[in-house]
């Protein structure tokens, strides 16, 4: 994969992750349904504000300009989120859509990931 074709993929799956993290975070403090999914898998309320900050944070961390270890938290953050939202579902026996949702998203994060890295060598 050329240089030009590398910035591209990790620009376009960075800025899907980073836009689902931020509509994620936006629905998480305001839509009241939501609010009844993290009851409905156990959660305290309290994690879901926690969540939405951690993810607008993981957000911004994935856009700007950053190396080292900074990023890399986020990405790390980001991946135990998106595991533990699998094993929540999986858990409480929601449809396979609601399971599936976040492995897809892990997998555009890896790409993310992937092409950052590839990118600074």
């Amino acid at each position: 994969m050329n240089t030009k074709a590398i910035k591209i993929a990790y620009w376009i799956s960075t800025a899907i992750v980073s836009l689902m993290m931020l509509f994620s975070a936006y629905s998480y403090l305001s839509n009241p349904m939501v609010k009844q999914g993290f009851q409905h898998l156990g959660f305290p309320d309290y994690f879901r504000i926690e969540l939405a900050i951690a993810k607008v944070l993981a957000a911004v961390l994935l856009i700007i300009p950053l190396k080292g270890v900074i990023k890399e938290w986020a990405y790390a953050g980001l991946t135990f989120t998106f595991v533990s939202a699998f094993i929540a579902h999986n858990a409480s026996a929601d449809p396979v859509s609601n399971q599936v949702a976040p492995l897809i998203f892990l997998m555009v994060l890896a790409l993310s990931y992937f092409t950052f890295h590839r990118q600074e060598r």
